[in-house]
C-alpha cells in the first residue's frame, strides 16, 4: 500500500457509554484527524475525540433522512488519500450488523490502510444491565444475532425458521422493532411457545434507557400497537430472557 496516504480506524463505540470504550478506542478518537460518526455513536462518546478532530455525521436510520453509503465510503477514501488519519465511529461492534465489509471494500480497492477497534456488542451491554447471562449449559445452549430489516427495511424473506424458533437457544433480534410483530407469527407458527421470555432493550447505555420484559406475544402485541420509539433497540428472546 502507498505509504504516503493516511489510514482509517474502524472504531467500535459500544452502545453509548464511553465508560464502555476500550482503551485503543479513546487512543484512536484522541489521535485522529477526522471522525465519520454515526447517529448512534454520538454524545458523550463522541466527546472522547481530540479537539483537532473534524466531525463529520454520517448516520443512517430507518425512516429518516440518511447519508448513502457510496457516500460514506467515498469520504473515507478522499480524507484518508489526503494523508489524513480517519477514525470510522460505528455503534455497538462494527462487525456486526454495521455495514463494515462494504467499507472495508471501498478502502482495500483505494489501496488504503486500516484497522478494525473491536468494542462492546449492545447486545452484551443490553444483557449486562439487565443482570442476565446469554448462555446456560443445558437450556441456552447457543447464541444467535439476527437482523430484523433487509435492505428495504421490512422482515427478511429468507429466514431460517427452525434456528429462530429453537427454544434452547438465546435469540438477539437487531433493528426488529418494525418487523418483529411479523416475525412472532413465524416463531410461533414454527413451534416457538407463545410465552417464551422476551426482553426490549431500548437506548441502552443512555439516560433514557428502558427494558421491557415480556414474552415473545405479548411483545409482539404491544409493537403492533404502539410501533416502534424513536429510540434504538434490540428485542433478546429465549429461556433467559425473563430474569430472576
Amino acid at each position: 500500500m502507498n505509504q504516503n496516504k493516511g489510514k482509517v480506524s474502524f472504531v467500535s463505540s459500544g452502545p453509548g457509554d464511553p465508560e464502555l470504550l476500550t482503551l485503543r478506542a479513546i487512543k484512536r478518537l484522541q489521535a485522529c484527524d477526522v471522525v465519520l460518526f454515526d447517529d448512534l455513536a454520538s454524545g458523550p462518546v463522541l466527546d472522547q475525540a481530540g479537539p483537532q478532530a473534524e466531525r463529520i455525521a454520517v448516520g443512517k436510520r430507518a425512516g429518516r433522512p440518511s447519508a448513502k453509503q457510496e457516500y460514506v465510503n467515498a469520504l473515507l477514501v478522499e480524507h484518508a488519500q489526503a494523508g489524513k488519519h480517519v477514525v470510522r465511529l460505528k455503534s455497538g461492534d462494527s462487525g456486526i450488523f454495521g455495514r463494515l465489509e462494504e467499507e472495508m471494500t471501498a478502502l482495500r480497492q483505494a489501496g488504503i490502510a486500516y484497522e478494525i477497534v473491536p468494542g462492546v456488542p449492545s447486545a452484551m451491554a443490553a444483557a449486562a444491565v439487565a443482570g442476565l447471562p446469554l448462555t446456560r449449559r443445558l437450556t441456552a445452549r447457543r447464541l444467535q444475532f439476527v437482523t430484523g430489516a433487509d435492505v428495504t427495511g421490512g422482515l427478511p424473506q429468507d429466514q431460517n425458521w427452525a434456528a429462530l424458533a429453537d427454544a434452547h437457544a438465546t435469540t438477539v433480534v437487531f433493528m426488529g422493532q418494525r418487523t418483529f410483530p411479523k416475525m412472532a407469527q413465524g416463531l410461533i407458527a414454527n413451534g416457538l411457545p407463545p410465552d417464551t421470555p422476551a426482553l426490549l432493550a431500548e437506548a441502552v447505555g443512555h439516560p433514557h434507557q428502558r427494558l421491557l420484559r415480556m414474552t415473545v406475544e405479548t411483545l409482539a402485541a404491544l409493537l403492533e400497537a404502539e410501533g416502534p420509539s424513536p429510540h434504538p433497540a434490540l428485542i433478546l428472546y429465549g429461556p433467559l430472557a425473563q430474569g430472576d
